[in-house]
């Protein structure tokens, strides 16, 4: 639901809030709304980036001019990034448009603590006890994820109907997941196949999964087991994309999911016909396997 009223009804005063993260009882941060304003600014950047200004503004029920300047900011601040919009057709005179991301650091307003520690604790495993107990770390931090939600998530119908069970899962546990209907198309036959597209525009752990790479892996093999269907990652926040984004084919009679059995990758002659906001979702890479 958009929020709704004048640039000046919320752009004006104050109030005292918690502080992200603070300890029950913590003495109370006061909080401008500006800097309120800047905030949720971010926060609709995170869970529907890339965003361009008129967007967000539309969302915030703000100026776009307002909103401008608070894009400024996060960018000069190295909290966001902007990025050429995608080419929808024809494009007129004037600027070229543009849509904004946030960056590494703009996620951490959204609770990256302890991630130093993590990674210095994960390489003193690797170290001492090999890859094979960094591999069995990531399953299990995945299945303590996961398992909890798995009663709800087999209820649902299907694949697709699993994707968004676990999309509302992940976002229970901070991930702000969703789940959206795509298309798959095989080159060679022509084949049609629905799936979904599992997006999980923040990542907790996507500081330490830059390094260590299996923390991905396991996810992505956990998400296979869990929807009862090979799953295709596509991209990764760990490596610089907008978001986390997961292919899960659908099967039906007639039309088998375009993966080859025992693997999570899809066939070489499997190729994802993505609708526009879907390509937008998937970020820089284009939607090409991350």
């Amino acid at each position: 639901m958009k929020n709704i009223g004048t640039s000046q009804q919320r752009e004006g005063g104050a109030r005292h809030v918690p502080m992200a993260g603070a300890a029950a009882g913590a003495v109370p941060v006061q909080i401008t709304a500006e800097g309120r304003t800047r905030h949720e600014v971010a926060r609709l950047l995170l869970e529907r980036g890339p965003l361009s200004a008129v967007a967000v503004a539309d969302e915030l029920g703000i100026s776009p001019t307002a909103v401008r300047r608070h894009l400024d900011a996060l960018l000069a601040d190295g909290e966001a990034e902007a990025r050429g919009a995608p080419r929808g057709g024809p494009r007129g005179r004037g600027r070229p448009a543009k849509q904004f991301l946030l960056t590494e650091p703009g996620r951490a307003r959204f609770g990256h603590a302890y991630d130093d520690l993590a990674v210095a604790a994960i390489r003193f495993l690797a170290e001492h006890a090999g890859e094979d107990a960094v591999r069995a770390f990531a399953e299990r931090r995945v299945a303590a994820l996961v398992e909890p939600h798995r009663e709800e998530i087999n209820r649902a119908a299907g694949p697709e109907g699993r994707a968004e069970a676990l999309a509302a899962a992940l976002t229970r546990e901070g991930y702000a997941a969703s789940a959206r209907q795509v298309g798959v198309v095989d080159k060679t036959s022509g084949a049609g196949v629905a799936g979904a597209q599992l997006c999980q525009h923040h990542c907790p752990v996507a500081h330490v999964a830059a390094e260590f790479p299996q923390l991905c892996e396991a996810e992505t093999e956990a998400f296979a087991e869990l929807l009862g269907t090979h799953v295709q990652r596509l991209a990764t926040i760990a490596r610089g994309d907008a978001a986390c984004t997961t292919h899960v084919p659908a099967s039906s009679a007639g039309h088998p999911a375009a993966t080859e059995p025992g693997s999570t990758q899809p066939s070489p002659d499997a190729h994802i016909a993505w609708p526009d906001e879907g390509r937008d979702a998937v970020s820089a890479n284009g939607g090409q396997p991350a």
